[in-house]
């Protein structure tokens, strides 16, 4: 018989490389609908040289990639150990994401490191890991995954955005939930501020001294992805492919281009949601760029007055996709729907991830 409640370890790191984020979940199913309770959170940066490695991982050789992945899940687990000795936690296993390195859907590919033994032996406890692979194999895109926490979690919001290394939206559409990547977010802002040393722009207070440059705008706003139909899925090999050439060619300001960015993904997200909004729609908005001011203003600029923007407690800012993930385990635990074939496309909804005993 299916038990009712979890506590789980949920983890998930981004491709904004910021570090890993660990949160633990209680779970509960109840009167056909599942709540959470955010126990315990903690978010670890990387060191400058380990995101480094990561940020390099796709020009490494077969053996050296395996090699990282191994190391990833050893760092992981040692990472997770520490956290579960520091609160003194007894859990049901642990869910994680890994660290996307591959991802392209036109050669039915997606790799995430973080090899699942290594976590499991580490931590002592179950893990619950490579939750994409299975929808790819059934033609999907993997991704975007959280949707299925949008629909379980945080039903009480028209639209959920997800302002990460990548921006995504979920929404209900014709019954179903539909989602998919919209632009480039963090990503794109680290690497414009790569020339001044910071790690990020604080509230957007840079990009808010800046102009917005018509040309560049116009530039990153005609590039193919956005014409595409979805569902879709960004991954960092596009990002380097389409995006950094029309940067780095721009000899606008830093102040100008991180201005202009704001402004090409306020623009994009609002077009991708508005023809499917309601009077008076609700906008969740999550991820670290969630405490971009500069752009969330912008983006409700572009919005408008039909749909409303609303930024949660910061816990769930930080840490929504590491408790979606821990949710998509115990779905997976319990062999039901984690993945849902009207987001992903994948020829059937699946219940995706492999599961690793410890030793």
């Amino acid at each position: 018989m299916l038990k009712n409640n979890y506590r789980v370890i949920g983890l998930m790191s981004g491709t904004s490389l910021d570090g890993l984020d660990i949160a633990c979940c209680q779970f509960q199913f109840e009167a056909g609908q599942w709540q959470f309770t955010l126990e315990h959170a903690e978010s670890i940066d990387y060191t400058e040289g380990f995101r480094q490695q990561l940020k390099s991982s796709v020009n490494l050789s077969a053996v050296e990639l395996l090699s990282l992945n191994n190391e990833f899940g050893r760092h992981t687990g040692k990472l997770v150990k520490a956290f579960l000795d520091k609160y003194s936690l007894e859990v049901d296993f642990v869910a994680s994401h890994g660290h996307t390195v591959f991802h392209q859907i036109d050669k039915k590919l997606t790799y995430q490191i973080g090899a699942g033994q290594e976590l499991a032996n580490h931590t002592a406890q179950r893990v619950i890991c490579d939750f994409r692979t299975l929808d790819v194999s059934l033609g999907g895109h993997g991704a975007p995954l959280v949707p299925i926490g949008d629909e379980l979690l945080f039903s009480e919001f028209d639209f959920c955005l997800n302002l990460g290394g990548i921006s995504n939206a979920s929404f209900r559409h014709k019954g179903k939930r539909k989602a998919f990547d919209i632009s480039p977010a963090n990503m794109l802002l680290t690497h414009i501020l790569i020339p001044t040393g910071m790690a990020y722009d604080d509230g957007g207070q840079l990009a808010r001294t800046g102009t917005m440059d018509q040309q560049l705008l116009e530039q990153l706003n005609v590039l193919d992805f956005y014409s595409q139909p979805f569902p879709k899925s960004l991954g960092y090999e596009w990002f380097c492919d389409a995006v950094i050439p029309v940067i780095d060619g721009s000899r606008a300001s830093i102040e100008d281009k991180l201005c202009t960015a704001i402004h090409h993904m306020a623009y994009q997200i609002a077009e991708s949601l508005k023809p499917f909004a309601r009077p008076e729609s609700r906008l969740l908005i999550t991820g670290g760029g969630a405490k971009n001011h500069f752009l969330t203003e912008t983006l409700q600029q572009y919005l408008g007055d039909t749909i409303t923007a609303h930024i949660p407690d910061e816990s769930i800012i930080d840490f929504k996709e590491a408790i979606v993930f821990g949710l998509m385990g115990v779905l997976r635990s319990r062999e039901e729907v984690n993945c849902l074939s009207s987001v992903t496309g994948g020829s059937r909804d699946s219940s995706g991830g492999v599961i690793y005993e410890p030793h």
